[in-house]
């Protein structure tokens, strides 16, 4: 498999797994992209990216973060962060504080310490799906069945929109998708 990506962040690939080597991180190709482990618990990823390679933090949330470098992924991140380089050069500067914080993550998996991750059901339901469950019994026995993440999938494509009126034709689109039991991201056989 090619990770997209890889061959443009070669140099710094290597280094950042370097960096996590040394520091008694396991590491394993997960996702098709170097995961470290400790203890067999994901602790962080390297993710080469088009403008930039990542190292994220899978319980980054929880890191203290003095230097103010994690960055939250996306809105609907919960828990990792990670911090983006664009060069071996910012690396470099940034290997002790990175060695810091890669510690400071094994020290988190040591004491047991978890996320507390808001569940599917805190995420508010946008009003043009509701209205769309609440008159239509077959839809709405659909949508309850789907796997929690499914129903998220759903919950955050409409939310997305900024307008109600494109909310509503997002709403109409995913009403064949929810019926066949997809979540939003997947694709039909």
């Amino acid at each position: 498999m090619k990770i997209p990506y890889a061959d443009k962040w070669q140099k710094e690939t290597d280094q950042l797994r370097k960096i996590a080597l040394e520091c008694d991180l396991t590491e394993a190709l997960k996702w098709g992209k170097p995961c470290f482990t400790f203890q067999n618990r994901n602790v962080a990823i390297v993710i080469p990216l088009k403008e930039s390679c990542a190292f994220s933090f899978f319980k980054g949330v929880l890191l203290k973060d003095p230097k103010h470098i994690l960055e939250k992924i996306g809105d609907h991140t919960q828990a990792a962060r990670w911090i983006k380089f664009t060069s071996f050069k910012e690396i470099a500067l940034l290997r002790s504080t990175l060695t810091d914080y890669i510690h400071e993550a094994i020290a988190l998996e040591k004491s047991g310490k978890k996320v507390a991750l808001k569940t599917p059901s805190e995420y508010p339901i946008p009003e043009e799906l509701q209205n769309k469950l609440d008159n239509n019994a077959r839809l709405r026995a659909a949508f309850g069945v789907l796997t929690p993440g499914r129903r998220k999938s759903y919950i955050f494509h409409i939310a997305g929109a900024k307008q109600a009126k494109t909310r509503s034709v997002r709403v109409e689109k995913c009403v064949p998708m929810i019926l066949s039991g997809r979540g939003f991201n997947e694709r039909s056989d």
